[in-house]
Protein backbone atom coordinates (compact mmCIF):
# COMPACT_ATOMS: atom_id res chain seq x y z
CA UNK A 1 0.00 0.00 0.00
CA UNK A 2 0.87 4.12 -0.44
CA UNK A 3 2.25 3.33 3.47
CA UNK A 4 4.42 0.77 2.45
CA UNK A 5 5.99 2.50 -0.27
CA UNK A 6 6.45 5.58 1.61
CA UNK A 7 8.63 3.82 4.23
CA UNK A 8 11.07 2.78 1.50
CA UNK A 9 10.69 6.12 0.24
CA UNK A 10 11.97 7.63 3.76
CA UNK A 11 14.28 4.95 3.84
CA UNK A 12 16.23 5.04 0.67
CA UNK A 13 15.68 9.19 0.62
CA UNK A 14 17.99 9.26 3.71
CA UNK A 15 20.26 6.81 2.67
CA UNK A 16 20.97 8.88 -0.76
CA UNK A 17 22.46 11.97 1.64
CA UNK A 18 24.57 9.40 3.97
CA UNK A 19 27.97 7.82 2.52
CA UNK A 20 26.30 4.56 4.08
CA UNK A 21 25.07 3.77 0.74
CA UNK A 22 28.34 3.88 -1.16
CA UNK A 23 30.10 0.75 -0.56
CA UNK A 24 33.85 1.47 1.47
CA UNK A 25 36.73 2.13 -0.73
CA UNK A 26 34.35 2.51 -4.03
CA UNK A 27 35.71 5.63 -5.10
CA UNK A 28 39.36 5.66 -6.64
CA UNK A 29 39.26 2.48 -6.85
CA UNK A 30 40.07 2.09 -10.69
CA UNK A 31 43.48 2.67 -12.06
CA UNK A 32 43.99 4.23 -15.18
CA UNK A 33 47.33 1.60 -16.12
CA UNK A 34 44.84 -1.42 -15.26
CA UNK A 35 44.60 -4.08 -18.26
CA UNK A 36 41.29 -5.56 -18.65
CA UNK A 37 40.54 -8.85 -19.95
CA UNK A 38 37.68 -10.17 -21.47
CA UNK A 39 39.40 -13.53 -22.16
CA UNK A 40 41.79 -15.66 -20.04
CA UNK A 41 45.41 -14.63 -21.17
CA UNK A 42 48.69 -15.76 -19.95
CA UNK A 43 51.44 -13.89 -21.60
CA UNK A 44 53.56 -16.66 -20.75
CA UNK A 45 52.33 -18.27 -23.28
CA UNK A 46 52.89 -15.69 -25.74
CA UNK A 47 56.11 -15.94 -27.64
CA UNK A 48 55.17 -12.81 -30.46
CA UNK A 49 53.99 -9.57 -30.23
CA UNK A 50 52.18 -8.05 -33.30
CA UNK A 51 51.36 -4.29 -33.31
CA UNK A 52 49.44 -1.67 -35.44
CA UNK A 53 51.04 2.12 -35.61
CA UNK A 54 48.55 4.86 -35.48
CA UNK A 55 46.45 5.05 -32.02
CA UNK A 56 48.73 2.31 -31.00
CA UNK A 57 52.51 2.32 -31.03
CA UNK A 58 51.91 6.26 -31.73
CA UNK A 59 49.44 8.30 -29.61
CA UNK A 60 48.43 11.56 -30.83
CA UNK A 61 47.39 14.48 -29.31
CA UNK A 62 43.82 16.08 -29.49
CA UNK A 63 45.51 18.70 -31.94
CA UNK A 64 45.74 16.53 -34.69
CA UNK A 65 41.87 15.98 -34.86
CA UNK A 66 41.15 19.69 -34.84
CA UNK A 67 43.75 19.85 -37.79
CA UNK A 68 41.73 17.13 -40.15
CA UNK A 69 38.81 18.67 -38.91
CA UNK A 70 39.99 22.33 -40.60
CA UNK A 71 41.35 20.74 -43.69
CA UNK A 72 38.33 18.67 -43.99
CA UNK A 73 36.12 21.85 -44.10
CA UNK A 74 38.35 23.56 -46.30
CA UNK A 75 37.68 20.97 -48.98
CA UNK A 76 33.85 21.35 -48.70
CA UNK A 77 33.84 25.31 -48.13
CA UNK A 78 34.50 24.61 -51.93
CA UNK A 79 30.77 23.90 -52.52
CA UNK A 80 28.98 24.55 -49.29
CA UNK A 81 30.07 27.88 -48.20
CA UNK A 82 28.47 28.33 -45.37
CA UNK A 83 30.11 25.45 -43.57
CA UNK A 84 33.29 27.61 -43.05
CA UNK A 85 31.27 29.82 -39.79
CA UNK A 86 31.53 26.23 -37.94
CA UNK A 87 34.90 25.76 -35.79
CA UNK A 88 35.27 22.31 -34.51
CA UNK A 89 34.06 21.10 -31.27
CA UNK A 90 36.40 19.08 -29.41
CA UNK A 91 33.68 17.60 -27.03
CA UNK A 92 30.69 17.27 -29.12
CA UNK A 93 31.34 13.32 -30.90
CA UNK A 94 32.27 10.56 -29.38
CA UNK A 95 33.73 7.14 -30.34
CA UNK A 96 31.71 4.12 -31.05
CA UNK A 97 28.29 6.42 -32.45
CA UNK A 98 26.53 5.05 -35.36
CA UNK A 99 25.30 7.85 -38.23
CA UNK A 100 22.31 7.20 -39.93
CA UNK A 101 22.68 7.98 -43.51
CA UNK A 102 19.90 8.21 -45.04
CA UNK A 103 18.49 10.59 -41.93
CA UNK A 104 21.55 12.58 -41.61
CA UNK A 105 21.18 11.56 -37.50
CA UNK A 106 24.03 10.85 -35.23
CA UNK A 107 23.30 8.52 -32.76
CA UNK A 108 24.54 5.81 -29.92
CA UNK A 109 23.04 2.28 -30.30
CA UNK A 110 23.56 -0.43 -27.22
CA UNK A 111 24.34 -3.80 -27.73
CA UNK A 112 20.44 -4.88 -27.90
CA UNK A 113 20.51 -2.85 -31.26
CA UNK A 114 18.16 0.15 -29.15
CA UNK A 115 18.72 3.63 -29.89
CA UNK A 116 19.71 5.27 -26.57
CA UNK A 117 16.52 8.23 -26.70
CA UNK A 118 18.39 11.62 -25.71
CA UNK A 119 21.69 10.33 -28.02
CA UNK A 120 20.15 11.29 -31.59
CA UNK A 121 21.38 14.33 -32.78
CA UNK A 122 20.63 16.30 -36.36
CA UNK A 123 23.26 18.65 -36.80
CA UNK A 124 24.35 20.02 -33.51
CA UNK A 125 20.74 19.87 -31.91
CA UNK A 126 19.08 16.90 -30.39
CA UNK A 127 15.93 15.23 -31.81
CA UNK A 128 13.01 14.97 -29.40
CA UNK A 129 12.55 10.98 -28.44
CA UNK A 130 9.16 11.86 -29.56
CA UNK A 131 10.33 12.59 -33.16
CA UNK A 132 12.69 9.47 -33.39
CA UNK A 133 9.77 6.95 -32.68
CA UNK A 134 8.18 8.47 -35.09
CA UNK A 135 10.98 8.25 -37.77
CA UNK A 136 11.83 4.65 -36.64
CA UNK A 137 8.14 3.28 -37.20
CA UNK A 138 7.15 3.63 -33.17
CA UNK A 139 9.92 1.99 -32.01
CA UNK A 140 13.65 3.33 -30.87
CA UNK A 141 14.81 -0.28 -32.07
CA UNK A 142 17.30 -1.01 -35.55
CA UNK A 143 17.18 -4.12 -37.83
CA UNK A 144 19.85 -5.97 -37.52
CA UNK A 145 20.68 -5.65 -41.44
CA UNK A 146 20.33 -2.40 -41.01
CA UNK A 147 22.69 -1.17 -37.79
CA UNK A 148 26.18 -2.20 -39.89
CA UNK A 149 27.80 -5.34 -41.53
CA UNK A 150 31.13 -7.18 -39.69
CA UNK A 151 33.10 -3.95 -40.78
CA UNK A 152 30.65 -1.62 -39.22
CA UNK A 153 29.44 -0.45 -42.98
CA UNK A 154 25.62 -1.12 -43.83
CA UNK A 155 23.40 -0.03 -46.08
CA UNK A 156 21.34 2.64 -43.90
CA UNK A 157 24.09 2.72 -40.78
CA UNK A 158 27.91 3.69 -40.53
CA UNK A 159 29.36 3.02 -37.10
CA UNK A 160 32.72 5.19 -36.33
CA UNK A 161 34.90 2.52 -34.46
CA UNK A 162 37.96 4.71 -35.49
CA UNK A 163 40.11 7.04 -33.06
CA UNK A 164 40.28 9.04 -36.37
CA UNK A 165 36.67 9.65 -36.58
CA UNK A 166 35.87 12.03 -34.25
CA UNK A 167 36.62 14.79 -36.52
CA UNK A 168 34.78 13.23 -39.44
CA UNK A 169 31.60 12.96 -36.59
CA UNK A 170 31.79 16.79 -35.71
CA UNK A 171 32.30 18.04 -39.97
CA UNK A 172 28.91 16.07 -40.38
CA UNK A 173 27.31 17.71 -37.48
CA UNK A 174 28.44 20.76 -38.41
CA UNK A 175 27.54 20.23 -42.15
CA UNK A 176 23.99 18.90 -41.36
CA UNK A 177 23.38 21.85 -39.18
CA UNK A 178 24.31 24.70 -41.64
CA UNK A 179 21.55 22.99 -43.86
CA UNK A 180 18.60 22.88 -41.16
CA UNK A 181 19.63 26.18 -39.37
CA UNK A 182 18.97 27.76 -42.94
CA UNK A 183 16.32 25.66 -44.21
CA UNK A 184 18.20 24.22 -47.05
CA UNK A 185 16.79 21.34 -48.56
CA UNK A 186 19.54 18.54 -49.32
CA UNK A 187 19.62 14.35 -49.32
CA UNK A 188 21.81 13.67 -46.29
CA UNK A 189 23.32 11.01 -48.33
CA UNK A 190 25.27 12.88 -51.01
CA UNK A 191 26.42 15.12 -47.84
CA UNK A 192 27.70 11.80 -46.33
CA UNK A 193 29.70 11.23 -49.33
CA UNK A 194 30.83 14.75 -49.55
CA UNK A 195 32.42 14.86 -45.95
CA UNK A 196 33.92 11.13 -45.89
CA UNK A 197 35.17 11.83 -49.70
CA UNK A 198 36.91 15.34 -47.90
CA UNK A 199 38.18 13.89 -44.95
CA UNK A 200 39.57 10.90 -47.22
CA UNK A 201 41.48 13.75 -48.83
CA UNK A 202 43.02 14.61 -46.02
CA UNK A 203 44.43 10.99 -45.89
CA UNK A 204 44.95 10.21 -49.56
CA UNK A 205 47.03 13.56 -49.89
CA UNK A 206 49.18 12.75 -47.22
CA UNK A 207 48.03 15.95 -45.13
CA UNK A 208 48.09 14.65 -41.61
CA UNK A 209 51.36 12.58 -42.61
CA UNK A 210 53.02 15.81 -43.19
CA UNK A 211 51.74 17.86 -39.86
CA UNK A 212 52.99 14.94 -37.90
CA UNK A 213 56.38 14.91 -39.73
CA UNK A 214 56.89 18.36 -39.31
CA UNK A 215 55.90 19.16 -35.54
CA UNK A 216 56.51 15.50 -33.90
CA UNK A 217 56.67 16.75 -30.69
CA UNK A 218 53.22 19.00 -30.84
CA UNK A 219 51.23 15.34 -31.96
CA UNK A 220 53.23 12.50 -31.02
CA UNK A 221 53.01 12.02 -27.12
CA UNK A 222 54.20 9.10 -24.82
CA UNK A 223 56.91 8.02 -27.12
CA UNK A 224 59.20 7.58 -24.64
CA UNK A 225 56.89 4.55 -22.96
CA UNK A 226 56.55 3.12 -26.66
CA UNK A 227 60.27 2.33 -26.43
CA UNK A 228 59.92 1.23 -22.77
CA UNK A 229 57.10 -1.14 -24.20
CA UNK A 230 59.33 -2.76 -27.00
CA UNK A 231 62.92 -3.12 -25.12
CA UNK A 232 61.40 -5.02 -22.31
CA UNK A 233 59.86 -7.29 -25.11
CA UNK A 234 63.15 -8.18 -26.60
CA UNK A 235 65.09 -7.94 -24.25
CA UNK A 236 62.56 -11.06 -22.74
CA UNK A 237 63.29 -12.77 -25.86
CA UNK A 238 60.27 -11.63 -27.68
CA UNK A 239 60.07 -11.60 -30.98
CA UNK A 240 58.05 -8.37 -32.36
CA UNK A 241 56.10 -7.19 -36.26
CA UNK A 242 54.25 -4.15 -37.06
CA UNK A 243 52.10 -3.95 -39.23
CA UNK A 244 50.48 -0.41 -40.39
CA UNK A 245 48.08 0.71 -43.40
CA UNK A 246 50.76 3.86 -42.66
CA UNK A 247 53.57 4.48 -45.45
CA UNK A 248 57.43 3.37 -44.60
CA UNK A 249 58.50 7.26 -44.61
CA UNK A 250 55.78 8.15 -42.27
CA UNK A 251 56.50 5.27 -39.63
CA UNK A 252 60.34 5.66 -40.06
CA UNK A 253 60.34 9.44 -39.20
CA UNK A 254 57.66 8.80 -35.88
CA UNK A 255 59.70 5.59 -34.36
CA UNK A 256 63.34 7.59 -35.00
CA UNK A 257 61.58 10.33 -32.74
CA UNK A 258 60.14 7.70 -29.93
CA UNK A 259 62.30 5.20 -30.44
CA UNK A 260 65.99 5.81 -31.71
CA UNK A 261 67.26 5.56 -35.03
CA UNK A 262 67.55 1.76 -35.01
CA UNK A 263 63.90 1.45 -34.17
CA UNK A 264 64.39 -1.76 -37.31
CA UNK A 265 66.32 -3.69 -34.68
CA UNK A 266 63.22 -4.33 -32.45
CA UNK A 267 61.37 -5.87 -35.19
CA UNK A 268 61.34 -8.80 -36.85
CA UNK A 269 59.23 -8.14 -39.52
CA UNK A 270 58.00 -5.04 -40.39
CA UNK A 271 54.85 -4.53 -42.85
CA UNK A 272 53.75 -0.94 -44.58
CA UNK A 273 50.72 -0.06 -46.64
CA UNK A 274 49.26 -3.35 -45.49
CA UNK A 275 45.69 -1.98 -46.29
CA UNK A 276 43.85 -3.41 -43.63
CA UNK A 277 41.55 -4.74 -42.81
CA UNK A 278 41.95 -6.55 -46.40
CA UNK A 279 45.46 -7.68 -45.85
CA UNK A 280 43.79 -10.35 -43.15
CA UNK A 281 40.75 -11.61 -45.29
CA UNK A 282 42.24 -11.46 -48.98
CA UNK A 283 45.35 -13.34 -50.09
CA UNK A 284 45.67 -12.08 -53.68
CA UNK A 285 48.31 -9.36 -52.89
CA UNK A 286 51.77 -10.56 -53.11
CA UNK A 287 54.37 -8.71 -49.94
CA UNK A 288 56.48 -6.46 -51.87
CA UNK A 289 60.32 -5.53 -50.67
CA UNK A 290 61.58 -1.76 -49.98
CA UNK A 291 64.89 -0.76 -50.46
CA UNK A 292 66.61 1.53 -47.68
CA UNK A 293 65.10 4.62 -49.63
CA UNK A 294 61.68 3.40 -49.27
CA UNK A 295 61.56 2.32 -53.41
CA UNK A 296 59.78 -0.62 -54.65
CA UNK A 297 61.69 -3.51 -55.32
CA UNK A 298 60.91 -6.13 -57.98
CA UNK A 299 62.30 -9.66 -56.10
CA UNK A 300 59.58 -12.90 -55.31
CA UNK A 301 59.63 -12.39 -51.49
CA UNK A 302 60.08 -16.03 -50.13
CA UNK A 303 60.74 -15.09 -46.75
CA UNK A 304 60.14 -11.89 -44.70
CA UNK A 305 63.52 -11.34 -43.11
CA UNK A 306 64.90 -9.40 -40.53
CA UNK A 307 65.85 -5.22 -41.24
CA UNK A 308 64.13 -5.26 -44.30
CA UNK A 309 60.92 -3.32 -45.11
CA UNK A 310 57.90 -4.89 -46.67
CA UNK A 311 54.90 -3.24 -48.72
CA UNK A 312 51.40 -4.91 -48.99
CA UNK A 313 51.09 -8.65 -48.81
CA UNK A 314 48.22 -10.69 -46.66
CA UNK A 315 48.44 -12.93 -44.15
CA UNK A 316 48.28 -16.04 -45.27
CA UNK A 317 51.59 -15.21 -47.00
CA UNK A 318 52.38 -14.09 -43.38
CA UNK A 319 51.44 -17.09 -41.96
CA UNK A 320 53.00 -19.43 -44.23
CA UNK A 321 56.49 -17.31 -44.34
CA UNK A 322 56.93 -17.07 -40.50
CA UNK A 323 54.74 -19.90 -39.17
CA UNK A 324 53.34 -17.71 -36.36
CA UNK A 325 49.95 -18.95 -35.78
CA UNK A 326 47.54 -19.08 -33.07
CA UNK A 327 46.72 -17.77 -29.28
CA UNK A 328 51.48 -18.00 -29.34
CA UNK A 329 50.52 -14.14 -30.90
CA UNK A 330 49.15 -11.02 -29.78
CA UNK A 331 48.39 -8.09 -31.71
CA UNK A 332 47.33 -4.95 -30.21
CA UNK A 333 45.46 -2.15 -32.46
CA UNK A 334 42.98 0.39 -31.70
CA UNK A 335 39.87 -0.35 -34.39
CA UNK A 336 38.11 -3.20 -33.45
CA UNK A 337 37.09 -4.20 -37.23
CA UNK A 338 40.31 -3.21 -39.07
CA UNK A 339 42.67 -4.64 -36.59
CA UNK A 340 41.64 -7.27 -34.46
CA UNK A 341 38.07 -8.81 -35.67
CA UNK A 342 39.60 -11.29 -38.25
CA UNK A 343 42.46 -11.84 -36.24
CA UNK A 344 40.72 -13.02 -33.65
CA UNK A 345 37.62 -15.37 -35.27
CA UNK A 346 39.28 -16.30 -38.55
CA UNK A 347 42.97 -16.51 -37.42
CA UNK A 348 42.58 -17.80 -33.46
CA UNK A 349 45.48 -14.75 -32.77
CA UNK A 350 45.16 -13.13 -29.05
CA UNK A 351 44.07 -9.52 -29.52
CA UNK A 352 44.34 -6.77 -27.32
CA UNK A 353 42.70 -3.44 -27.94
CA UNK A 354 43.60 0.20 -27.26
CA UNK A 355 41.07 2.47 -26.05
CA UNK A 356 42.68 5.51 -24.67
CA UNK A 357 39.04 7.04 -23.95
CA UNK A 358 39.71 4.68 -20.91
CA UNK A 359 41.92 7.77 -18.93
CA UNK A 360 38.85 9.86 -19.11
CA UNK A 361 36.37 7.15 -18.35
CA UNK A 362 38.04 6.06 -15.36
CA UNK A 363 38.86 9.23 -14.04
CA UNK A 364 34.50 9.82 -13.73
CA UNK A 365 34.02 6.40 -12.55
CA UNK A 366 36.47 7.49 -9.69
CA UNK A 367 34.39 10.61 -8.53
CA UNK A 368 32.03 10.29 -5.83
CA UNK A 369 29.68 11.69 -7.68
CA UNK A 370 29.46 8.71 -10.31
CA UNK A 371 29.84 6.28 -6.95
CA UNK A 372 26.73 8.30 -5.33
CA UNK A 373 24.63 7.92 -8.79
CA UNK A 374 25.32 4.37 -9.58
CA UNK A 375 24.37 3.34 -6.01
CA UNK A 376 21.23 4.85 -5.88
CA UNK A 377 20.54 3.72 -9.76
CA UNK A 378 20.75 0.26 -8.23
CA UNK A 379 18.61 1.23 -5.42
CA UNK A 380 16.08 2.95 -6.91
CA UNK A 381 16.17 -0.77 -9.55
CA UNK A 382 15.93 -2.65 -6.77
CA UNK A 383 12.92 -0.49 -5.65
CA UNK A 384 11.27 -0.78 -8.17
CA UNK A 385 11.27 -4.97 -9.08
CA UNK A 386 9.98 -5.22 -5.61
CA UNK A 387 7.14 -2.88 -5.61
CA UNK A 388 5.82 -2.88 -9.13
CA UNK A 389 2.86 -5.08 -8.02
CA UNK A 390 1.35 -2.03 -6.24
CA UNK A 391 -1.79 -0.89 -8.57
CA UNK A 392 -3.52 1.33 -7.09
CA UNK A 393 -3.12 5.14 -8.37
CA UNK A 394 -1.13 6.67 -5.59
CA UNK A 395 1.37 3.74 -5.93
CA UNK A 396 1.75 4.13 -9.96
CA UNK A 397 2.52 7.67 -9.51
CA UNK A 398 5.08 6.86 -6.77
CA UNK A 399 6.64 4.38 -9.39
CA UNK A 400 6.64 6.69 -11.98
CA UNK A 401 8.67 8.86 -10.41
CA UNK A 402 10.77 6.48 -9.30
CA UNK A 403 11.68 5.30 -13.12
CA UNK A 404 11.82 9.23 -14.20
CA UNK A 405 14.54 9.59 -11.30
CA UNK A 406 16.07 6.31 -12.73
CA UNK A 407 16.65 7.51 -15.93
CA UNK A 408 18.50 10.76 -14.57
CA UNK A 409 20.44 8.94 -12.13
CA UNK A 410 23.74 8.17 -13.69
CA UNK A 411 23.95 11.07 -16.05
CA UNK A 412 25.82 11.35 -19.43
CA UNK A 413 26.93 14.86 -18.57
CA UNK A 414 29.35 13.11 -16.38
CA UNK A 415 31.26 11.88 -19.04
CA UNK A 416 30.39 13.37 -23.04
CA UNK A 417 27.88 15.51 -22.43
CA UNK A 418 25.88 14.48 -25.70
CA UNK A 419 26.05 11.25 -25.91
CA UNK A 420 27.56 9.88 -22.47
CA UNK A 421 29.93 6.98 -22.05
CA UNK A 422 31.37 4.78 -24.86
CA UNK A 423 31.06 1.69 -22.91
CA UNK A 424 27.00 2.08 -21.65
CA UNK A 425 23.80 3.13 -22.63
CA UNK A 426 21.51 4.15 -19.40
CA UNK A 427 21.43 0.47 -18.74
CA UNK A 428 23.29 -1.79 -21.28
CA UNK A 429 26.50 -1.89 -22.92
CA UNK A 430 26.62 -0.03 -26.01
CA UNK A 431 26.97 -1.46 -29.18
CA UNK A 432 30.71 -0.29 -29.35
CA UNK A 433 31.26 -2.48 -25.67
CA UNK A 434 29.94 -5.29 -27.20
CA UNK A 435 32.01 -5.26 -30.23
CA UNK A 436 35.00 -4.84 -27.47
CA UNK A 437 34.43 -7.53 -25.84
CA UNK A 438 33.84 -9.88 -29.04
CA UNK A 439 37.10 -9.08 -30.46
CA UNK A 440 39.87 -8.69 -28.04
CA UNK A 441 40.95 -10.75 -25.88
CA UNK A 442 42.37 -7.90 -23.66
CA UNK A 443 41.87 -4.42 -23.93
CA UNK A 444 43.77 -1.20 -22.19
CA UNK A 445 44.50 2.58 -22.18
CA UNK A 446 47.61 2.66 -23.58
CA UNK A 447 50.47 0.49 -25.01
CA UNK A 448 52.25 1.54 -21.58
CA UNK A 449 50.05 -0.26 -19.30
CA UNK A 450 51.98 -3.30 -20.35
CA UNK A 451 54.60 -1.87 -18.32
CA UNK A 452 53.02 -2.78 -15.00
CA UNK A 453 52.65 -6.64 -15.69
CA UNK A 454 55.03 -9.43 -15.47
CA UNK A 455 55.59 -11.22 -18.95
CA UNK A 456 54.64 -14.45 -17.18
CA UNK A 457 51.63 -12.95 -15.89
CA UNK A 458 48.01 -14.19 -16.29
CA UNK A 459 44.82 -11.97 -16.75
CA UNK A 460 41.46 -13.30 -15.43
CA UNK A 461 38.27 -11.62 -16.68
CA UNK A 462 36.19 -10.97 -13.59
CA UNK A 463 33.24 -13.79 -12.94
CA UNK A 464 30.54 -11.91 -13.21
CA UNK A 465 27.46 -13.57 -12.59
CA UNK A 466 24.82 -14.10 -15.31
CA UNK A 467 21.26 -12.80 -14.68
CA UNK A 468 20.37 -16.25 -13.52
CA UNK A 469 23.35 -16.72 -11.06
CA UNK A 470 23.42 -15.53 -7.19
CA UNK A 471 25.89 -13.01 -6.76
CA UNK A 472 27.91 -14.98 -4.45
CA UNK A 473 31.44 -13.20 -4.98
CA UNK A 474 32.24 -10.27 -2.35
CA UNK A 475 33.40 -8.11 -5.14
CA UNK A 476 30.37 -8.56 -6.77
CA UNK A 477 28.13 -7.93 -3.24
CA UNK A 478 28.97 -4.32 -3.59
CA UNK A 479 27.70 -1.86 -6.15
CA UNK A 480 30.57 -0.44 -8.32
CA UNK A 481 32.98 -2.19 -6.30
CA UNK A 482 35.46 -3.26 -9.48
CA UNK A 483 38.24 -5.71 -8.41
CA UNK A 484 41.64 -4.90 -10.16
CA UNK A 485 45.02 -5.50 -10.13
CA UNK A 486 47.11 -3.87 -6.99
CA UNK A 487 48.83 -1.90 -9.57
CA UNK A 488 51.50 -0.53 -6.98
CA UNK A 489 52.39 -3.66 -5.77
CA UNK A 490 53.85 -4.37 -9.24
CA UNK A 491 55.76 -0.85 -9.78
CA UNK A 492 59.29 -2.35 -9.17
CA UNK A 493 58.47 -4.18 -12.84
CA UNK A 494 58.53 -0.35 -14.88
Amino acid sequence: DRGHISAFILLYGLSYFSSDLIPPGVCNILNPSTIYANNEVDLDKVDIYGFDYDYTLALYSSALDRMIYDKAREFLVKHYKGISKYDYIPSFAARGLHYDIQKGLLMKIDAFHYIQLGTVYRGLKPVPDEEVLELYGGTHHVPLQEVSGFYGKGPVMKQFMDVFSIPEMTLLAAANDYFNSNGIEYDPGHLFKDVSDAIGMVHIKGYMYKWIMQDLEKYIIRGDETYAVLHRLVSQGKKLFLITNSPFSFVDKGMKYMVGKEWRDFFDVVIVEADKPHFFNNCGKPFRRLDGNGDLQWDKIRSLDKGQIYKQGNLFDFLRLTGWRGSKVLYFGDHLYSDLADLMLRHGWRTAAIVPELEMETRVVNTEQYAQSLTWLQALTGLLERMQMHRDLESKEVLQDWLKEREEAVTKNLFNPHFGSIFRTCHNPTFFSRRLCRFSDLYMASLSCLLNYDLSYTFYPRRTPLQHEAPLWMDQLCTGCMKTPFLEEMAHIR
